[in-house]
């Protein structure tokens, strides 16, 4: 049989198809979604951190203009808790116990957003004003909002029954193995620093449809999501009905990055409102709500210390993280350290660990996954540390790397935290990337800037990460009556180009034309099940089960062909939407097969992969910037990446996923911070206080891969949705510190580097202060 390799196949550049509703206003999203009779719900929110609460009365705001429905925590008391089921064991094999999210809160606030009441009226406008009209009696209590803080001695304890702000306490490792690597160090490297908060601020806010369908018996809810047969399961619990009685729909969605993964109180509340008052109810969130109440990233502080020998080879890694956890314990919120401390090592061969994780509430908004989840934390600290070792002993920052990092031989490699990386090429991405940067001419480019009277510095972050977690995403593709192809698939794009991608699966072994195959994801009507999307998984997990499901219904479609045309099915070849017997102009179209299939399932094929362990993508991200010594201002030159993917199923999706990592990476670098004042007022709480990353900040990247295939994925692909992300925070963050190291001799400031931190930091260096 002729095997044709489409245009469109896996490795093609092919351009986004999605994009042409995208950027001519076709897309539809939650928002965009009003039912006849559609009602508006507004949620009454705590102006404090920390206070018990009484509602007097809400007879005036229900009897306000367009008003419908009023409800406070006591009419919702049947729905239960939004509940984490992330706790790990800790070091005495417990579970720590949680403190679940209400619907709405009963008699205590925990932060400022919380939930108090909800109005459901004609428009949201009546529906805010009607809130305003609300008795409610605030008694306002000291609050806990810093991270370092919460454990301290006399702290305001967030939940008093527990007795501490301590949520958990994990500790991953070998503490006397640790302790020995140590002891017979020649020497020990010590680094302390805080791992910034960030809010995600996607493009589109969060919204919220629900209908009540009395004719099916159940509820249906639109929503942005990551992924709705999650949000079906939770809901369900939520709710306390059968799963069936529940559909949840996600249209186009703006954004994602973690945090629209979570089940959030408002979905309840729609759709307890549509229930009661049997028309549609529509929550839509302004950008302050998501600064206030959407489950926000990092926040951890951190002390660790490296044992090094004579040579600056590794010996041992301790670590003392605490983090934020919020004032609730978020969806995935206690896994997101843990699976970060996974990565502690890193890429380098260190045969000894000590990591101590402390999560602590505070009075505010809760914490939970955000692009790479615990990875880039784990990146982050260790590269920087890495850095200080090697200015610790006076050796080239590329040379301490070249001396511990994982040798190829040593593959597969058990970490001391238990992951077992297939495969990796280290040393060869950095040097490639040294290479690629003009790393060894850095000198000469650091003179031009000193004659102008600027910094200059270089920074280096070689990374790995864990993504595309063991498991599975089964597809399904169906030959439509016209000709025409649909894959169903239960992940959920959130604009990484899922309808690209997969129908370049697909086309591959069909070799049709991806103008013909239509992905749909986001309708629990249509699929069974679904993992959603979320450790870059789509695409490894996926991407593999669905071109298992297009060779599935190809050879069924060469079967119903063969008969068709008298022919043998080793004689069949898919050339342009029809089946054709090689070496012959006899053929029947794909319409033509759908209407020869005797049953429905010859028009149907299914793939699935399961794998077995996580991938691991790798990579070195060098940077170089300027800086203004007069105003503090950084100005990132130039950016080159050389990254180890595994096998790149389209360059430009690929591009476009680095790309925007690297740009939220930068951001948290230079730029954002969310900053709580000591009472928990959320001071950074619309974009005139919180510094997005923008056009100006952000150079031109240079991004190439050196891949290495996966022998974990059956397609050797690594995930990349999250790897630019990680690579780039310790890239600048290291190439500021290195700036001002050259200068003045400073070895830490801590993100953001802000123009007025950096200045500072000159100052003080300096004796200007």
């Amino acid at each position: 049989m002729t095997v044709m390799t489409p245009k469109f196949g896996m490795g093609a550049s092919v351009r986004r198809k999605e994009d042409a509703a995208f950027i001519t206003g076709k897309g539809r999203y939650t928002d965009d979604f009003s039912p006849e009779g559609t009602l508006h719900l507004y949620v009454l929110r705590s102006p404090v951190a920390k206070a018990g609460f009484t509602i007097a009365s809400i007879e005036e705001a229900s009897a306000a203009p367009g008003v419908h429905l009023v409800l406070t925590g006591a009419d919702v008391a049947h729905l239960a808790d939004l509940k984490s089921g992330a706790m790990q064991k800790q070091p005495d094999g417990s579970r720590a116990p949680t403190r679940d999210i209400p619907i709405l809160c009963r008699d205590r606030v925990h932060y400022v957003g919380d939930a108090v009441a909800l109005v459901v009226a004609e428009s949201r406008a009546q529906a805010q004003d009607a809130a305003e009209l609300i008795d409610i009696d605030f008694e306002d209590e000291e609050a806990i909002a810093g991270t370092a803080g919460a454990l301290a001695d006399g702290a305001p304890l967030v939940w008093p029954e527990l007795g501490t702000n301590r949520a958990f306490q994990y500790r991953i490792g070998d503490k006397d193995k640790t302790e020995a690597a140590f002891a017979r160090a020649a020497h020990v490297t010590r680094v302390a620093f805080v791992n910034n908060r960030l809010v995600c601020n996607y493009m589109e806010p969060r919204a919220a449809l629900a209908e009540w369908r009395d004719d099916e018996n159940r509820f249906v809810l639109t929503t942005g999501s990551q992924g709705v047969h999650s949000m079906r399961g939770i809901l369900s619990r939520t709710f306390g009905i059968d799963p069936a009685m529940l559909r949840v729909i996600t249209p186009d969605v703006g954004g994602g990055f973690g945090p629209k993964t979570f089940v959030y109180r408002e979905y309840a509340m729609v759709m307890e409102a549509a229930k009661r008052l049997g028309r549609p109810v529509k929550w839509t969130g302004d950008r302050n709500e998501h600064f206030m109440t959407d489950a926000q990233g990092r926040d951890n502080v951190v002390a660790a210390e490296m044992a090094l020998d004579e040579e600056g080879r590794f010996l041992g890694l301790r670590v003392d993280l605490t983090a934020n956890m919020g004032a609730y314990i978020s969806q995935y919120g206690p896994f997101i350290p843990f699976v970060g401390a996974s990565m502690s090592t890193g890429v380098y061969d260190i045969q000894a660990l000590d990591v101590t994780i402390n999560g602590v509430y505070t009075n505010t908004c809760p914490v939970d996954a955000y692009r790479g989840a615990g990875r880039p934390e784990a990146a982050f600290l260790l590269e920087k540390l890495v850095d200080a070792c090697a200015r610790d002993l006076d050796l080239g920052r590329e040379e301490i790397r070249r001396r511990n990092f994982i040798r190829p031989e040593q593959f597969p490699y058990r970490t001391q935290t238990g992951r077992l990386y297939d495969v990796g090429e280290f040393e060869a991405h950095m040097d490639l990337a040294i290479e690629r940067s003009g790393w060894n001419d850095f000198d000469t480019r650091l003179a031009a800037s000193r004659k102008a009277g600027m910094l200059r510095g270089i920074g280096m972050a070689t990374y790995i990460e864990a993504c595309a977690f063991a498991g599975s995403e089964p597809a399904h593709v169906r030959l439509n009556g016209d000709g025409t192809v649909t894959v169903l698939i239960g992940t959920q794009s959130n604009g990484q180009g899922h309808a690209t991608a997969y129908a370049q699966f697909v086309a591959d072994k069909l070799n049709l034309d991806i103008d013909r195959i239509t992905v749909r994801q986001g309708d629990t009507d249509e699929l069974a099940s679904g993992g959603g999307t979320g450790g870059s998984r789509s695409i490894p997990l996926g991407g593999v089960s669905a071109a298992r499901a297009g060779e599935d219904l190809a050879e069924k479609i060469r079967r119903i062909a063969a008969d068709e045309l008298e022919a043998s099915v080793d004689d069949i070849e898919l050339v342009d939407g029809a089946a054709r017997i090689v070496g012959t102009d006899r053929q029947v179209d794909f319409a033509g097969i759908a209407r020869a299939a005797k049953q429905p399932e010859d028009l149907q094929g299914f793939g699935e992969f399961v794998q077995e362990e996580a991938t691991y993508p790798n990579g070195t991200h060098i940077c170089e910037v300027e800086i203004d010594p007069a105003t503090g201002k950084v100005n990132v030159l130039d950016y080159w990446i050389v990254d180890d993917f595994g096998a790149t199923v389209n360059p430009i999706l690929l591009a476009g996923q680095v790309h925007g990592g690297v740009a939220q990476g930068l951001g948290q670098a230079l730029t954002e911070d969310t900053v709580y004042s000591e009472d928990g007022q959320l001071v950074t709480a619309s974009f005139m206080d919180y510094a997005m990353p923008r056009a100006d900040d952000l150079p031109f990247i240079h991004f190439e891969t050196r891949n290495v295939p996966s022998t974990t994925n059956a397609l050797g692909i690594k995930g990349a949705g999250e790897a630019g992300t990680i690579g780039a925070t310790p890239a600048v963050l290291n190439a500021v510190t290195d700036a001002l190291y050259r200068a003045h001799g400073v070895r830490h400031i801590d993100m953001p580097t802000t123009p007025s931190r950096v200045w500072q930091a000159i100052q003080e260096a300096s004796g200007g202060l």
